[in-house]
Protein backbone atom coordinates (compact mmCIF):
# COMPACT_ATOMS: atom_id res chain seq x y z
CA UNK A 1 0.00 0.00 0.00
CA UNK A 2 1.25 3.33 -1.02
CA UNK A 3 1.55 5.92 1.42
CA UNK A 4 1.57 8.68 -0.90
CA UNK A 5 -1.56 10.20 -2.17
CA UNK A 6 -1.85 9.49 -5.81
CA UNK A 7 -2.47 11.57 -8.57
CA UNK A 8 -6.13 11.02 -9.45
CA UNK A 9 -7.46 13.86 -11.83
CA UNK A 10 -5.69 16.94 -13.30
CA UNK A 11 -8.26 19.70 -14.22
CA UNK A 12 -7.84 23.23 -15.52
CA UNK A 13 -7.46 24.68 -11.90
CA UNK A 14 -5.44 21.79 -10.33
CA UNK A 15 -5.04 18.26 -9.34
CA UNK A 16 -7.60 16.38 -7.67
CA UNK A 17 -5.57 13.75 -5.34
CA UNK A 18 -7.24 11.69 -2.55
CA UNK A 19 -5.51 9.36 -0.27
CA UNK A 20 -5.31 5.85 0.01
CA UNK A 21 -6.35 6.80 3.91
CA UNK A 22 -9.76 7.63 2.79
CA UNK A 23 -10.14 4.70 0.68
CA UNK A 24 -9.91 2.63 3.56
CA UNK A 25 -12.19 4.65 5.52
CA UNK A 26 -14.44 4.26 2.91
CA UNK A 27 -14.19 0.76 2.95
CA UNK A 28 -14.38 0.49 6.75
CA UNK A 29 -17.80 2.43 7.11
CA UNK A 30 -19.38 0.11 4.39
CA UNK A 31 -18.22 -3.07 6.00
CA UNK A 32 -19.66 -2.21 9.14
CA UNK A 33 -22.91 -0.91 7.87
CA UNK A 34 -23.43 -4.84 6.56
CA UNK A 35 -26.04 -6.54 8.41
CA UNK A 36 -24.21 -9.52 10.40
CA UNK A 37 -20.93 -7.83 10.54
CA UNK A 38 -20.18 -7.82 14.02
CA UNK A 39 -16.63 -5.59 13.73
CA UNK A 40 -13.56 -5.42 11.77
CA UNK A 41 -10.38 -7.19 13.04
CA UNK A 42 -7.15 -5.71 13.62
CA UNK A 43 -5.76 -6.58 11.01
CA UNK A 44 -3.81 -9.73 9.06
CA UNK A 45 -0.67 -10.34 11.41
CA UNK A 46 -3.21 -11.04 13.98
CA UNK A 47 -4.71 -8.21 16.26
CA UNK A 48 -7.14 -7.47 19.00
CA UNK A 49 -10.96 -7.29 17.01
CA UNK A 50 -12.74 -4.41 17.50
CA UNK A 51 -16.06 -4.99 17.76
CA UNK A 52 -18.42 -2.27 15.98
CA UNK A 53 -16.01 0.22 16.82
CA UNK A 54 -15.68 3.84 15.19
CA UNK A 55 -12.28 5.04 16.47
CA UNK A 56 -10.19 3.27 13.42
CA UNK A 57 -12.30 3.49 10.56
CA UNK A 58 -9.70 1.81 8.70
CA UNK A 59 -9.19 -0.74 11.15
CA UNK A 60 -9.00 -4.27 9.38
CA UNK A 61 -8.49 -2.66 5.85
CA UNK A 62 -5.77 -2.27 3.01
CA UNK A 63 -6.14 -0.71 0.00
CA UNK A 64 -4.08 -0.43 -2.96
CA UNK A 65 -4.65 2.36 -5.50
CA UNK A 66 -3.56 3.41 -8.55
CA UNK A 67 -4.47 6.14 -10.70
CA UNK A 68 -8.06 5.00 -11.94
CA UNK A 69 -8.55 1.72 -9.61
CA UNK A 70 -8.69 0.65 -6.27
CA UNK A 71 -8.42 -3.10 -4.75
CA UNK A 72 -9.82 -3.72 -1.02
CA UNK A 73 -9.05 -6.45 1.91
CA UNK A 74 -11.35 -5.90 4.65
CA UNK A 75 -10.68 -8.62 7.59
CA UNK A 76 -13.96 -9.10 9.53
CA UNK A 77 -15.61 -10.56 12.53
CA UNK A 78 -19.43 -11.81 11.81
CA UNK A 79 -21.80 -12.27 14.07
CA UNK A 80 -23.23 -16.01 14.73
CA UNK A 81 -26.14 -17.17 12.93
CA UNK A 82 -25.34 -15.72 9.66
CA UNK A 83 -24.68 -17.08 6.51
CA UNK A 84 -20.66 -16.09 5.76
CA UNK A 85 -21.05 -16.50 2.45
CA UNK A 86 -24.25 -14.23 1.66
CA UNK A 87 -22.75 -12.00 4.33
CA UNK A 88 -19.14 -11.69 2.53
CA UNK A 89 -20.66 -11.42 -0.85
CA UNK A 90 -23.15 -8.15 0.56
CA UNK A 91 -19.78 -6.51 2.27
CA UNK A 92 -18.05 -6.66 -1.41
CA UNK A 93 -21.25 -5.38 -2.87
CA UNK A 94 -21.31 -2.51 -0.28
CA UNK A 95 -17.59 -1.96 -0.52
CA UNK A 96 -17.62 -1.56 -4.33
CA UNK A 97 -20.58 0.32 -4.23
CA UNK A 98 -19.54 3.43 -1.95
CA UNK A 99 -15.93 3.45 -3.15
CA UNK A 100 -17.12 3.75 -6.98
CA UNK A 101 -19.64 6.36 -5.53
CA UNK A 102 -17.61 8.27 -3.59
CA UNK A 103 -13.90 8.74 -5.90
CA UNK A 104 -14.92 7.47 -9.30
CA UNK A 105 -12.18 4.96 -9.21
CA UNK A 106 -13.17 1.52 -10.62
CA UNK A 107 -13.04 -0.67 -7.91
CA UNK A 108 -10.80 -4.32 -9.55
CA UNK A 109 -11.05 -6.61 -5.90
CA UNK A 110 -12.87 -6.72 -2.74
CA UNK A 111 -11.30 -9.69 -0.41
CA UNK A 112 -13.22 -10.22 2.59
CA UNK A 113 -11.06 -11.87 5.21
CA UNK A 114 -13.68 -13.56 8.17
CA UNK A 115 -11.44 -13.76 10.84
CA UNK A 116 -13.93 -14.98 13.54
CA UNK A 117 -17.44 -15.42 14.61
CA UNK A 118 -18.77 -13.35 17.24
CA UNK A 119 -21.52 -14.97 19.90
CA UNK A 120 -23.66 -12.77 21.67
CA UNK A 121 -23.05 -12.89 25.11
CA UNK A 122 -26.05 -15.43 27.12
CA UNK A 123 -28.52 -13.70 28.92
CA UNK A 124 -29.07 -15.18 31.97
CA UNK A 125 -32.03 -16.90 33.35
CA UNK A 126 -32.21 -16.51 36.80
CA UNK A 127 -31.06 -13.97 38.93
CA UNK A 128 -28.90 -15.08 41.88
CA UNK A 129 -29.81 -12.89 44.96
CA UNK A 130 -26.05 -11.83 46.30
CA UNK A 131 -27.25 -10.51 49.54
CA UNK A 132 -29.04 -14.11 50.88
CA UNK A 133 -27.01 -16.40 52.40
CA UNK A 134 -25.84 -19.48 50.90
CA UNK A 135 -24.94 -21.71 54.15
CA UNK A 136 -26.74 -21.34 57.48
Amino acid sequence: MSTEPNEFERTEIGEIQIAPEVIEVIAGLATVEVKGVAGMSGGFAGGIAELLGRKNLSKGVKVEVGQREAAVDVSVIIEYGNRLPQVATEIQRNVKRSIEMMTGLNVVEVNVHIHDVHFKSAERTEDIDLTQQRVK
